[in-house]
């Protein structure tokens, strides 16, 4: 699904954030990609799964990781976009 590899390069630089359970970062970005993209809601985490700790960020090529996600490489961590999107969909018909 050609959508996978665009929220990974879109999201994984803000891996950190958007897994931060103490902010609204992945609700409020998964509405926005809803409302202005006209995407259905749940459409990534029924469609981009590779595995249950959520998407890899490992083969995403990264830009200036230093002010992307403060120094530190996504490429060693997870994007948890599963239980992330699970829960903004939730959201959103709440």
């Amino acid at each position: 699904f050609e959508c996978c590899a665009a929220l990974k390069e879109f999201a994984c630089p803000y891996y950190m954030y958007l897994n931060d359970d103490s902010n609204d970062c992945a609700s409020t970005m998964f509405s926005y990609i809803n409302l202005y993209g006209k995407y259905p809601p749940g459409l990534f985490s029924s469609e981009c799964k590779e595995g249950k700790e959520g998407l890899s960020c490992a083969d995403v090529p990264q830009r200036d990781a230093a002010t992307a996600n403060g120094g530190q490489h996504a490429q060693s961590r997870l994007l948890a976009l599963s239980p992330v999107l699970s829960v903004a969909v939730a959201l959103l018909f709440h």
